[in-house]
Formats: structure tokens, C-alpha cells, sequence
């Protein structure tokens, strides 16, 4: 693996896992701010832990050595996450800003995944 690649890498996962904990951490703890736009949305509240626990679990599957299915699983359901935050503010007419940070971690999912090692993949045979 080149240099550059590598150091992508490992900014993109470092970034991606400390976003993802971050909100993770936020949703198991329901703040105000957060049961509020959870309920804007249309979501139920129980919704933040199921999406909380997968976020730390994602994370851990994430950067633990080996495990390249459960990675796979790990980087789709940060993807589809990412993507129904982003198509749900769409479908409330959210303000431009509401879109970022599930944008800039989508952007970090894509980037972490496809400059990931060789040995974080799943080998075909």
C-alpha cells in the first residue's frame, strides 16, 4: 500500500470513528436537542439507542484488526445510516446546514473504505 493511500486512510477512519462515537455517545444519552430533531424527523426515541449501539459497535468492527465481513457490514450500515439522515432532512425541508455532518461522514465512510488495506478486505479467490 502507497504512503499517501495509507495516511488517506487512516485520517478518513480516524475522523469517521470519532464522528460515529461522538453522535453515538449523543444518542445514548438523549439530549434535548437531540429527542427534538429526533421527533422533527418523525422518529420514535427508542430509535437513538438502536442507532447509538450500532454506531459504537460499527466503529469497534471498524478499526479492529481482521474481521474483513464484519467491516463490510460495519461500512454499509454507516452508509445507509448516513444516507436515510440525509433523505430524512430532505423529506422535512431542513435548512442546508442540517445536511453536513451526515454528508461529511458519508464522504469519510466512502473514503475509508476504499483505501482501506489489503488485509481489512475481503480476499476473492
Amino acid at each position: 500500500m502507497k504512503k499517501g493511500n495509507k495516511i488517506v486512510y487512516w485520517v478518513a477512519t480516524l475522523w469517521l470513528s470519532l464522528g460515529m462515537v461522538s453522535t453515538g455517545i449523543v444518542q445514548l444519552i438523549p439530549l434535548d436537542e437531540e429527542t427534538e430533531k429526533m421527533t422533527q424527523l418523525g422518529y420514535p426515541m427508542y430509535f437513538l439507542t438502536i442507532i447509538g449501539i450500532w454506531k459504537l459497535l460499527g466503529v469497534i468492527a471498524v478499526l479492529v484488526p481482521k474481521l474483513p465481513l464484519v467491516k463490510e457490514w460495519a461500512y454499509a450500515g454507516f452508509t445507509f445510516l448516513m444516507s436515510g439522515a440525509i433523505f430524512s432532512h430532505l423529506a422535512v425541508n431542513d435548512e442546508l446546514a442540517e445536511y453536513f455532518g451526515a454528508t461529511l461522514i458519508l464522504i469519510l465512510t466512502a473514503l475509508s473504505w476504499h483505501f482501506r488495506p489489503q488485509n481489512r478486505k475481503i480476499i476473492q479467490p
